[in-house]
């Protein structure tokens, strides 16, 4: 009898595979904190016997290699993948008996990256499962545009003909599995459910239903910003990634951080984007602990910086730090927790800033009050309507560019509320007046705010 459990990277929005028998099991694109993996292991009482790569990966740095290693389990990498480490290299076609009837197959799905390979789990000589990586995706597939530009539209028809193959390959009652999907901006478009089928995706795939020259046109046509960290995810990974440090960073008095603040250094409050605007270390950042943590630090952070952690408990620090490692924030230079007022010196005082809601902005426009209304949305959600008026900066881009913020109070929003946070503790660190428009971007119209769809 064969398992599947599922191991989930909640802020990557991605996906991992444990998957076997009653005495071996094969890991599928292992997150890069294999403790967790090796764990599930151990309630399952399998022994780790191989660790998968659908591809070399962009968006995290994988565990696999050092899995492997700890697990002293061969280590399937397409064989077209070029790495810099000793491994079993896997081409379409090629198996591998994970346990007693069950059987790992290669299943060449070029798109995502070139050298793609998805895994169909055979039981017995029938398909159970397939661990589609960064190829079929639920609704979609992984986008073809993060390898090299002159490549894309290649790797977009390869996208349609792999997920075909996979269709006309494994019967519609077959589980797809895949990596990718779940919040990732590796997908390439958004995608809704968590659980899918061949069958339900022959139906619902543009790539099973459209045309190809209109899926590739559709596909390009949907492809979002790249997170800025991504250049430096596949070199990791093609490299070797380095075995993980999780011990507890030093800590951090309010001298420490106040000089960790003058160098340049982020200091980033993982608290609560309310209890950071009623008060907060002054030049703080707020990227809150419990929402996209890793995919927006990095992407804003300059590469290589090194970052001060701050919350309320050790426990938020540790699983910050878990999550960051993901990325390759290996280790933050210090951290302290506790009471926010035990992190300033005698004497200062807590900065902080107000929140509103929509409704709120329209009474100041109303009240004929200076309001420089910023959206700090993706140009994708802007295009499906505005604020009349509003200027536009992604978040992501807004470190950069806070001089083009026109002068006056500037009320900062996204669609819910968690990036508005960030950008306006970037902007309240610079020293501008800032509102935080916490609230729901569909509440904008009702508020009385004139929405205005991108031509």
């Amino acid at each position: 009898m064969f398992f599947v459990d599922t191991l989930a990277c909640e802020g990557l929005g991605n996906r991992s595979y444990l998957a076997g028998g009653d005495g071996a099991a094969v890991v599928i694109d292992p997150p890069r904190d294999i403790d967790q993996v090796i764990a599930a292991a151990a309630r399952r009482g399998v022994r780790i016997a191989y660790v998968a790569e659908t591809h070399i990966h962009n968006d995290y740095i994988t565990g696999g290699l050092e899995l492997a290693r700890v697990a002293g389990a061969g280590y399937l990498v397409p064989a077209a993948a070029r790495v810099s480490f000793a491994r079993t290299p896997v081409a379409d076609g090629d198996t591998v008996t994970v346990d007693d009837g069950l059987v790992l197959r290669a299943i060449a799905t070029p798109g995502h990256t070139p050298h793609h390979t998805s895994y169909a789990l055979v039981d017995g000589g029938r398909a159970v499962a397939a661990f589609t990586g960064g190829s079929l995706l639920i609704g979609t597939v992984g986008r073809p545009d993060l390898v090299e530009p002159r490549l894309t539209e290649r790797l977009a028809r390869a996208q349609y003909a792999s997920a075909r193959r996979l269709a006309d390959e494994l019967d519609d009652a077959v589980p797809v599995l895949p990596t990718h999907g779940f919040g990732s901006f590796c997908s390439s478009a958004r995608t809704e459910g968590d659980a899918t089928t061949i069958g339900k995706e022959r139906t619902a795939n543009d790539a099973l239903t459209l045309d190809v020259d209109t899926f590739v046109a559709r596909t390009l046509a949907g492809l979002d910003d790249v997170p800025a960290y991504y250049v430096h995810m596949a070199p990791a990974n093609a490299a070797g990634p380095a075995p993980v440090d999780l011990t507890p960073p030093g800590p951090a008095d309010a001298r420490q951080i106040a000089e960790r603040l003058a160098a340049g250094e982020w200091v980033v409050d993982l608290r609560g984007r309310v209890a950071f605007a009623a008060g907060h270390v002054a030049g703080s950042f707020n990227f809150e602990g419990d929402g996209r943590l890793a995919t927006y630090l990095a992407w804003l952070i300059p590469w290589g910086k090194p970052v001060t952690l701050l919350a309320a408990t050790p426990e938020r620090i540790a699983a910050a730090q878990r999550e960051l490692t993901r990325v390759g924030i290996d280790r933050p230079a210090a951290a302290a927790t506790g009471d926010p007022a035990g992190w300033i010196r005698a004497g200062e005082k807590l900065a902080s800033f107000p929140r509103a809601t929509f409704a709120g902005l329209a009474a100041a426009r109303e009240r004929g009050d200076e309001a420089v209304v910023l959206d700090v949305r993706r140009a994708s959600e802007r295009a499906d309507g505005h604020v009349d008026g509003s200027v536009h900066i992604p978040v992501h881009e807004l470190h950069g560019r806070i001089a083009e913020v026109p002068p006056g109070t500037v009320w900062v929003h996204c669609a819910g509320g968690m990036r508005a946070a960030i950008a306006a503790s970037l902007l309240d660190a610079a020293g501008r007046r800032v509102v935080a428009v916490d609230d729901g971007f569909e509440a904008a119209a009702d508020a009385g705010l004139t929405v205005t769809a991108s031509s």
